[in-house]
């Protein structure tokens, strides 16, 4: 017996981890609508016809988590981890601010250009030196961009002088603040990047190569896959990827702050990723599954604030919804939910028809 089109449906869906982090977003949404019926209320603003209100503020927020986010996923499927990515936003922000500062020209297309190339120029050596650490030298993941994390803001402090870092520049705020048919630009381009990576490492071998890195490092060398080399471009690219995340933070306010920029986004990064799917052994991962973890921290980031919860209590509150989503995606619970969902098979319905019969007869 087949199930029912919906209930077949709805037993798919529950398997994938990425439906829980959709549930989340939605209760936390349902929880600000609580406390202000108009929360998901958009207008436009007259003056300039761009689109506002608090769901606009979620996507411009979940942008540069989401580009961690994509990264760290490459990494953890490759079984290892970047720590690094929240000082690689720092570096990147600092780097970028500092160019156009020293430049002085606000309006010029090609110094903001210069300065986001030569930001991404910076993170993508720096993702580098985590690559050789691990794939070449052979240091454990953990230790090798830890290094990189403690250093990182250091490196940071010695390119702006120690000093919060501000600059001006029209084109380089236009990539955060602007908007592109009413939506920010900044999510814009965080999602056609996602799309981008997806599609190559979906539409190629390279995902089924990263994939079989984290499975089993020696079963892949004998297949003819070079994990050194696909390590060292898994963590370029996620280097690349923070130095993006740092000038969509920076870009905001047009300032740095070592200190601040990118403070233990990697931890975000991290649970995003998980709520996604992606495994911390390696060997699995899920692009549409981070996007969907990014979205869901940002969005409780900004009900945090909204709910105004404290900040001594706001790790607490996240930590609750955090553990509740791991708990609905545990592979008990789901088993649990697909019992619920399955129809009866052909004894237990053969069972059934004859207690009905004997109470009949009885």
């Amino acid at each position: 017996m087949s199930r029912p089109a919906p209930v077949a449906v709805l037993a798919e869906l529950i398997r994938k981890p990425w439906f829980w982090g959709l549930v989340a977003i939605a209760v936390l949404l349902a929880l600000n609508m609580v406390k202000d019926p108009n929360y998901l209320a958009i207008s436009v603003n007259p003056a300039n016809g761009h689109l506002v209100g608090n769901l606009v503020d979620i996507l411009r927020a979940a942008a540069p988590i989401l580009m961690i986010s994509i990264g760290m996923a490459l990494v953890i499927a490759t079984g290892g981890i970047d720590l690094s990515v929240g000082s690689l936003m720092a570096v990147s922000g600092a780097v970028a601010m500092e160019f156009l500062e020293s430049a002085g020209d606000s309006s010029s297309l090609v110094v903001a250009l210069g300065a986001i190339g030569l930001a991404l120029l910076v993170s993508a050596v720096l993702g580098a030196v985590n690559g050789i650490l691990v794939a070449y030298v052979g240091l454990q993941p953990f230790i090798a961009t830890l290094v990189l994390m403690l250093a990182g803001r250091g490196l940071a402090k010695v390119i702006t002088g120690g000093q919060n870092t501000a600059a001006a520049s029209d084109p380089f705020k236009w990539v955060v603040n602007g908007f592109v048919v009413g939506l920010p630009v900044v999510f814009l381009f965080a999602t056609l990047i996602v799309v981008i990576v997806a599609l190559v490492v979906r539409r190629s071998a390279l995902g089924l190569m990263i994939e079989a890195i984290g499975i089993n490092p020696k079963a892949s060398r004998m297949a003819g896959i070079r994990p050194p080399g696909l390590l060292l471009t898994v963590y370029i690219l996620s280097g690349v990827l923070a130095g993006i995340a740092g000038i969509f933070a920076v870009g905001s306010v047009m300032t740095v702050d070592v200190s601040k920029t990118g403070y233990q986004l990697e931890m975000d990064a991290i649970l995003a990723v998980v709520i996604g799917g992606t495994s911390l052994a390696g060997g699995k991962f899920s692009i549409g599954g981070a996007f969907v973890g990014g979205m869901l921290i940002a969005t409780l980031d900004k009900t945090v604030l909204f709910l105004g919860v404290s900040s001594s209590a706001t790790p607490a509150f996240k930590a609750i919804v955090i553990v509740v989503l791991c708990l609905l995606q545990s592979q008990r619970v789901r088993s649990w939910f697909s019992r619920r969902t399955a129809p009866p098979t052909r004894l237990a319905t053969a069972v059934t028809d004859d207690a009905r019969k004997e109470g009949a007869l009885a």
